[in-house]
Parts: C-alpha cells; structure tokens; sequence
C-alpha cells in the first residue's frame, strides 16, 4: 500500500474567507516504510499573511514573492498523491484548503476536481480520538504519548510536521518497534508505546562461519547417536547423506 502523509502551511485558518495554502509537505511509506521519496513546495499565494499564522509557521509575505503559484504546481501535486491514501492530522482542514484550491483553478477555466477525486483520506485526528477519548489528541500530545522525537519543531512547518505525524501514525497503528522488545500496539490493548526507529535500507551483509573438522565430526557422532535413539527415523540423518 502507498500512502502519504500529507500537511499544509496556509495565510490564515478560513478558505471561505479568502485564504490560500503556502507550503505543502509529503512523505511517502510504502508498505508501511519510509521511501524518502517526499514532495515540498512553497507557494506564492498572492495575498498577505495573518500576523497570527506568522506566528505559527514563520513564513512571511516577503519570502513567498518569488515561489510558484498553486496552479503552477498541481500538476506535479496531483501525480505524486494519485492513487495514494492520503495520512492527514485534522483532515478537514487540509482537503478543505486543497479543494478551494481546485476550485479556483476551475474558476479560472481549469478542470473541476477534489482531492477525493484522486486519493483516500485518512484523518488521524479522528483515529486518535477514537483511541484516547477524553485526551489531548493534538501532534504535540500525541508526540508525548508515543515517544516520538519532536525537538524541533519550534514553528510548525509543512513537511516536518508530516515526517513527525508519519512516525506518530506508524506509531499508533502498530509501528516499528525497537529490536529484541515486546511492545504492544494500542490498538492491540497495549499500554507501552512503541517507539520508532528508522532503518537505513542497505544491509550489512552477514559472515558466513563453515563449520571445523572437529565440528562436523562432533555433529555426525550426535546424528548417529539420535538415528540408534529413534530406531533409524532421524529425519537429518536422511538429510546429510
């Protein structure tokens, strides 16, 4: 399966009142993996930015003069998320902020589309809530209640959040546990949680120790031992002749 965890900077929090997305961040998992095939994009929104949003996000104005409009990129966007389920942390906002987009690049005589049109959705804000009723379900929160690293994130930014948010979700729905130690899932009923840890997909290749002369004696008189024991049913006795 590929899926895509998904986050968006935007000028303020209302589309309906004229506000326009300014960064967009993805990383990919496949199969449950990182791929480090991720998508970032800053966007010209050709408005001015909320104080309150600055102080959130610290993108200003002025840095955004120069940068691509959204409709300069959707193409790019629309075939990296095609076909993927898309991982957002209060999904509402996002694909709300994304479908106003779409919408008014169909003003301007684009194609109509949704991003449902083109991807599944799955709101990890809705997820948490279901798993921990009655607690703070925000990114931070739940960065605390899994253990994932999230120092630095001072200011929130497209695709760190989504990398953090994609170590929350694997996190919460089974994720990579730490080698040698039984951590259960909440999902599973578990209250220890799991911590992540990233693995580089080149692997040490492995020595391959032959056995001695000593050892390869010692181990046929241990069969012959088990053929006489079994009445001649010694099954790697069969195998090594």
């Amino acid at each position: 399966m590929r899926q895509i965890i998904l986050d968006t900077e935007t000028t303020g929090l209302e589309p309906s009142e004229g506000h326009r997305i300014i960064e967009i961040g993805c990383v990919e998992l496949v199969g449950r993996r990182l791929t480090g095939n991720n998508f970032h994009q800053y966007v010209n929104p050709d408005r001015d930015i909320d104080s309150g949003a600055v102080e959130v996000h610290g993108i200003t104005t002025e840095s955004l003069k120069d940068k691509p409009r959204f409709a300069d990129i959707v193409s790019d966007f629309l075939d990296y998320v095609r076909g993927a389920e898309l991982i957002i942390h209060n999904a509402p906002f996002d694909v709300g902020f994304l479908n106003h987009e779409f919408g008014l690049i169909a003003a301007a005589g684009g194609n109509a589309t949704r991003i449902e049109d083109h991807c599944g959705v799955v709101d990890t804000l809705k997820l948490a809530r279901s798993m921990h009723p009655g607690q703070k379900n925000d990114l931070d929160s739940l960065c605390r209640r899994y253990g994932v690293d999230n120092t630095q994130r001072t200011l929130h930014g497209a695709l760190l959040d989504a990398e953090i948010l994609a170590d929350v979700y694997l996190a919460m729905t089974g994720g990579q546990a730490t080698l040698f130690e039984e951590v259960r899932s909440p999902l599973q009923g578990g209250t220890q949680a799991a911590e992540i840890r990233r693995f580089a997909p080149k692997r040490t290749r492995l020595p391959v120790i032959a056995p001695s002369a000593e050892e390869l004696v010692a181990h046929e008189r241990w069969l012959d031992d088990l053929e006489k024991q079994s009445n001649g049913q010694c099954l790697w006795k069969r195998l090594s002749n």
